[in-house]
């Protein structure tokens, strides 16, 4: 498409996590130089090495050269000070789900980068508006929401608040595309469109287990096997992660009061035992690390329980 072509560009992440390490990945695969600023040692350690093992699978798996994965690994630097965003075109926003610490950022950032530079956030369910309103020109501030995993996942949801101008919205759909991504277009309510959708029916997957109407492996097989999806709705909780998706049903259920969006008790219960899903190594299944270096989901024979 014609209006996929778009020059390389300077892009900046803010947070090196699982989804802003991913954002970054495919933002340098794309041909753009990609800064991540990430104030925690240890989580840029850990990133860097996420995004090292990520490009060894692609090499592995003939998506990518030597010579190419070399140049992408080129284009990522890591940043210690958010004063060095301020040259950045485009600054995603990839922190916690928290509005709070997020309007935070968006306020320091205004005072970062200048005054053409679109920024962007990667919420998965709060309101853009809250966030555009921390800055001078709310003009220039929309959502981005990529999907996980992000090298993988051609979606984008491009979320339009009150106040986002034309140009805004043109720009960061030409972006998306130059990463190789399907944009789609959504008025500014929690959820968007995915998660709106989404999150009910995972939502009933949890209280059916909390019930004990059913198994976590009967759940999911009826899915994967009865509807064809690739994952069923426990294993893809896990996926997500039981903090971030407690935080979606947090902002739908304020927003809309809608029971089939309010987190289960079993949700909460798992979080107070950091049962996060893959990331913490347990969630509705337990995982183990395999040699490839990516978590695997393992069978506890007769479990019915969360774990």
């Amino acid at each position: 498409m014609q209006d996929a072509v778009l020059d390389p560009i300077e892009v900046g992440v803010l947070g090196g996590g699982f989804m802003g390490g991913g954002i970054a990945e495919s933002v340098a695969r794309a041909g753009h130089h990609v800064a991540i600023y990430e104030p925690v040692a240890d989580a840029r350690v850990a990133s860097r090495q996420r995004l090292g093992e990520s490009v060894k699978r692609a090499i592995s798996g003939g998506k990518l050269t030597d010579e190419q994965a070399q140049a992408l690994l080129d284009r990522v630097s890591y940043l210690e000070d958010p004063q060095q965003l301020a040259d950045r075109a485009i600054v995603i926003e990839a922190i916690v789900e928290d509005l709070e610490v997020k309007v935070d950022w968006f306020r320091r950032l205004d005072q970062i980068v200048s005054e053409s530079t679109l920024l962007a956030s990667n919420t998965s369910s709060i309101p853009i508006a809250g966030l555009a309103s921390a800055v001078s020109r709310p003009e220039r501030v929309l959502g981005l929401h990529f999907f996980s995993p992000v090298p993988v996942m051609k979606l984008v949801e491009v979320v339009s608040a009150l106040d986002t101008s034309r140009q805004t919205l043109e720009l960061a759909g030409r972006f998306a595309r130059s990463l190789g991504k399907q944009p789609i277009a959504t008025k500014d309510r929690s959820g968007f469109i995915v998660n709106m959708l989404l999150v009910p029916y995972l939502m009933a997957a949890v209280r059916m287990h909390e019930q004990g109407f059913a198994s976590r492996e009967d759940i999911d097989s009826g899915m994967t096997l009865g509807c064809g999806h690739p994952m069923g709705p426990l294993k893809l909780c896990d996926f997500i992660g039981l903090d971030v998706l407690y935080a979606v049903c947090q902002s739908l259920y304020e927003e809309f009061k809608q029971a089939e969006y309010a987190p289960p008790p079993l949700l909460k219960r798992m979080l107070a035992s950091s049962r996060l899903g893959r990331k913490s190594g347990r969630g509705f299944y337990e995982y183990r690390t395999s040699a490839a270096g990516a978590p695997r989901a393992v069978s506890t024979p007769g479990a019915r329980g969360a774990g």
